[in-house]
């Protein structure tokens, strides 16, 4: 199976992202979705994972099969919060036996009320470590905060942790984030440092205004202002939401290629309609 790392050395990448199903219906949208674009194909895919490893399974069911019936491979992203060294080794053995060979490694959001999550992880790197201590040969990446993880102290603290964990993965892969220059800035400061490993900025096309502003806040994200009163106009009208949401997006995808990303990794929200348009304003849709 084709690794991420390789997949990078060779060219701009082109990836979209996918998240466990939880209802049936749900399972049903996300096939459609991966079945209405691999058609684009894309250099890879990825799918996350709960918070405390809740979706394990449904992840690791779902890495697995895209990997079996897909050209392209489907990285699993990996949490250390709450977790055990020895269930982090089964599940990586699993992977290893069915082909997988790319991890995004990360230390996972903690619990909804705050509570410590247990475990015996202190930090995403301690997992990074491991997984690259696995005989499987993984290609591991890890995540990326341009403005700044929202529990670092500040940004140089941000930046040197971010330098540590790529000095042992192969690659890091953003949080969503709305400015080219947070992204230019980051890599700047990654350079500074003496860390030249690939950053591929994650893009989310807004569909949903709520769900957006539950997650800036999460993220520490920061919206622009201009486009939450553009989101905030046509809120009731979801297609007009999408609409805006894709040009926000293509121009995003623009700004960063000009920049010299490395790949773009495309949020797709387990629906490949605002994907799809991406690429079409993109030209890059199939004939």
């Amino acid at each position: 199976m084709t690794r991420i790392h390789e997949l990078l050395a060779a060219g701009p990448t082109w990836s979209f992202e996918f998240f466990p199903p939880k209802t049936p219906e749900a399972e049903m949208a996300l096939d459609k979705a991966v079945r209405e674009l691999a058609p684009l194909e894309p250099s890879f895919v990825s799918v996350t994972y709960g918070a405390g490893g809740s979706t394990r399974e449904r992840t690791r069911d779902i890495v697995t099969r895209i990997c079996a019936e897909q050209a392209f491979p489907a990285m699993a992203h990996l949490t250390c919060a709450g977790q055990s060294h020895s269930g982090i080794a089964e599940l990586l053995d699993h992977y290893a036996a069915h082909g997988v060979r790319n991890i995004l490694a990360l230390g996972g959001d903690p619990p909804a009320d705050g509570s410590d999550p247990g475990g015996e992880f202190t930090y995403a790197l301690e997992l990074v470590e491991q997984v690259r201590a696995h005989p499987a040969g993984f290609s591991i990446g890890v995540a990326a905060h341009p403005e700044g993880h929202p529990r670092s102290p500040d940004r140089a603290s941000d930046r040197r942790h971010l330098a540590e964990k790529l000095a042992v993965a192969d690659f890091a892969l953003t949080q969503f984030f709305f400015t080219v220059a947070d992204y230019a800035a980051m890599i700047e400061d990654l350079a500074d440092l003496g860390c030249t490993k690939p950053v591929v900025p994650g893009v989310m096309p807004v569909i949903n205004v709520n769900g957006l502003r539950r997650m800036v806040t999460m993220n520490g994200t920061a919206l622009p202002a201009a486009l939450a009163d553009r989101l905030d106009a046509v809120a009731e009208d979801p297609d007009a939401v999408a609409a805006v949401g894709v040009e926000v997006a293509t121009a995003l995808v623009q700004g960063l290629l000009a920049a010299g990303a490395p790949g773009i990794h495309l949020y797709a929200m387990n629906r490949s309609s605002s994907v799809r348009a991406i690429y079409a304003n993109l030209g890059r849709l199939p004939d």
